[in-house]
């Protein structure tokens, strides 16, 4: 039996690694570089790199690459072996520290939205020595940030490290100001929630539709879906715990907190949830996560699926990411403590935080969308595309106290009662959870549930951490200026509350009654990607990033553009997707059943006195369907070309959603009815009841 704590990081060149291989004054400016953010002196550097060489090289590796994260929702990787020639013809192995700190990819095959021309090539990886290098599949991988030639970020890292700094700056000016000199950074931690659904590789294969897209485009539904409620934390079966079992194990081995693993809500739908760690390497551990998903998946004869909505009519799959801000000493600064209500410090970053998500409420829905996230929001499965906050009822009646200037007597907490004298006796929390809540605080955190499963969490979190900065700096604007720090700090959160306390919405958030309410508020309802992008270059939107150095106008509306064509180029693979599997697949089937009909038919008939009319009934119907299907078929092949006469990106992504995806829709209403009478032996694709109950 191998014991966790034995290979816990072992594949990782961490602080216990880096402090008992590199000299002490090496690691001591390599320690410096990390925590001041600044330059890495090349001679320091060489060293750094020989040692990560010669542990990579013992642990079995033979290539180093630069792991960056660029606009494709995807990791990129070039991998370089360590071996160079020797004079005497033989090799060496080498890796220097100009190779470490920074790569050269050709940065003209990625997104950039305009940044680059096509014969602009050259780019830049530069290591992000704030997160650990690791050894993964005999290759020594390096987290790195990615620019290009003139300095553009073209990764999600980047801005994520920028507004890491911009929320440290501002949130150190908060907490001078209540006298502590001791804390020399602040940063955001987050854990990620991570769902996700497992099937039979065989079955997986047989669907094009999965292959090309991530979700099924046709399918009816089975018999029994998720209706019983049976599958949510219900015992694991045996190859997928087997899954389970080597994942973590693997995701141990590279630092990542693994923590908690069961069945979701939907039959053959998992989650995974790691501790909560610094959210740049949370965003790389998330990163990982999904690739070994995948990977240890196919070793175990599995498919992992991380769409959004891989099947219609059970639920899809989200990605909850819990964020809070803490000190380098420890403290939690979205801990209420026993008194809430006296906790000026906490009162004063959780009214921060409210003021950013209400005034920034548009933004926030940007960084949660996309096309296949748009089939998950608002279906009662998902928070709604609506943005609030759920605070519980002690936190909202702290509020609403110092908002009408009562006095708030606190909560005293009970024991839980359960009627069964061998059950011990427990603390009942003062507040409920609310799952149907977009931004949930959860005792210490907020949980922020919009985020698909495919998503990278940089996105939401550069969101986050810019917005709360941003608000930090006026509150510090305010108050190092106050007269009266205590008197002007109580109004100022007074003030908050009040102006603010229209996000607060601690109900049912899938009710019709709340959507009514929210627009009686004036809060955002931005049902679909299409309606939610132009937030983001919105003068609102640009002055936030570009007053804390976290993307210029620049890197704004190039990643509008790269966000406007992604969602145009995966309708488009969809619809083609669909036309492809009718055409070769489905009308042939249906032409096989049909004819079968007919012989069957003819025969009965040239037999004499038989009754036929089941033969007829179901002839009539399937030709019937058969029409419309051809006539669904050319109305979808009809709307893709006429794509092509739109040349402003947005409104070509408005015809794609109000067009094509229509067209989509009444093509695959015919195809699911056909599922439903055509025989097994001549349908050609796996069903949803093969697909969700395949695993064992």
């Amino acid at each position: 039996m191998k014991k966790v704590p034995d290979f816990f990081g072992s594949m990782v060149f961490n602080d216990t690694v880096m402090q008992s291989r590199l000299p002490k004054d090496t690691y001591r400016a390599l320690k410096k570089a990390i925590a001041q953010g600044t330059h890495l002196e090349l001679d320091v550097a060489n060293i750094v790199a020989n040692a990560m060489k010669d542990w990579a090289i013992e642990k079995g590796a033979t290539h180093f690459t630069h792991w960056f994260q660029p606009m494709t929702g995807i990791t990129a990787e070039k991998h370089d072996s360590f071996i160079a020639p020797d004079r005497d013809g033989r090799i060496i192995m080498e890796f220097s520290g100009k190779e470490l700190v920074r790569g050269e990819p050709d940065a003209s095959s990625f997104p950039s939205g305009g940044l680059r021309a096509t014969f602009e090539a050259r780019g830049y990886t530069i290591w992000d020595t704030s997160s650990y290098a690791f050894i993964k599949d005999g290759t020594l991988y390096i987290p790195t940030a990615f620019c290009s030639y003139s300095g553009e970020a073209l990764d999600k890292k980047t801005p994520l490290l920028r507004s890491m700094e911009a929320i440290n700056k501002q949130a150190l000016r908060i907490i001078r100001l209540f006298g502590n000199t001791s804390v020399k950074r602040v940063t955001t931690t987050v854990g990620a929630e991570q769902e996700y659904f497992l099937i039979d590789k065989e079955v997986y294969l047989k669907r094009p539709d999965l292959v090309y897209t991530g979700r099924t485009l046709f399918g009816a539904r089975p018999p029994k879906g998720q209706e019983m409620e049976d599958h949510y934390f219900v015992s694991l079966k045996p190859r997928v715990s087997a899954f389970m079992r080597e994942l973590e194990e693997e995701l141990w081995k590279l630092g990542v907190l693994a923590k908690t693993k069961h069945n979701e809500v939907a039959p053959a739908q998992h989650e995974l949830a790691p501790i909560f760690t610094t959210v740049n390497i949370a965003t790389d551990h998330n990163q990982l996560t999904m690739e070994l998903m995948k990977s240890v998946a196919n070793r175990h004869g599995l498919a992992c699926l991380l769409h959004e909505k891989p099947f219609a009519g059970v639920n899809g799959s989200g990605k909850h990411i819990n964020w809070s801000i803490c000190t380098d000493k420890g403290t939690n600064l979205l801990e209420p403590g026993e008194t809430p209500h006296e906790n000026m410090q906490f009162l004063l970053f959780l009214t921060a935080v409210i003021k950013a998500v209400d005034e920034y409420q548009d933004l926030l829905r940007v960084s949660v969308a996309n096309a296949g996230n748009d089939h998950r929001l608002g279906a009662n499965e998902a928070p709604p595309a609506i943005v609030s906050m759920f605070l519980g009822d002690e936190l909202t009646e702290i509020l609403e106290a110092i908002e009408t200037g009562t006095v708030y007597h606190g909560k005293q907490k009970n024991q839980m009662e359960i009627g069964a004298t061998v059950l011990p006796r427990f603390p009942k929390d003062i507040t409920d959870r609310n799952r149907t809540s977009p931004f949930a605080f959860t005792g210490n955190k907020f949980e922020f549930r919009m985020l698909g499963s495919a998503f990278s969490i940089a996105g939401p979190n550069i969101v986050l951490n810019t917005i709360v900065a941003e608000v930090l700096r006026e509150f510090a604007d305010t108050l190092e200026n106050a007269e009266d720090f205590n008197d002007d700090l109580a109004a100022l959160i007074k003030k908050t509350i009040g102006e603010h306390k229209r996000i607060i919405f601690n109900g049912n958030n899938y009710s019709e009654q709340w959507v009514r309410e929210a627009e009686k508020r004036g809060l955002s309802n931005l049902k679909n990607t299409v309606e939610a992008l132009p937030a983001f270059v919105a003068q609102k939107s640009i002055d936030v990033f570009t007053r804390h150095n976290v993307l210029t106008e620049t890197e704004i509306r190039s990643r509008y553009e790269i966000l406007l064509e992604n969602y145009c180029k995966t309708l488009r693979i969809e619809a083609l997707t669909m036309v492809d599997m009718v055409k070769k697949e489905i009308i042939p089937a249906c032409i096989s059943y049909q004819n079968e009909l007919l012989q069957l038919l003819r025969g009965k008939k040239s037999c004499g006195d038989y009754d036929f009319c089941l033969e007829q009934h179901y002839l009539e119907r399937i030709s019937k369907l058969s029409a419309c299907l051809l006539k669904n078929l050319d109305a979808l092949e009809n709307a893709v070309l006429k794509t092509k006469d739109e040349s402003d990106a947005l409104t070509q992504a408005g015809f794609y959603r109000d067009h094509v995806l229509g067209a989509m829709s009444e093509l695959r209403l015919v195809v699911d009815e056909l599922e439903t009478i055509v025989p097994k032996k001549y349908w050609p694709l796996p069903t949803y009841s093969e697909m969700l109950y395949s695993v064992y």
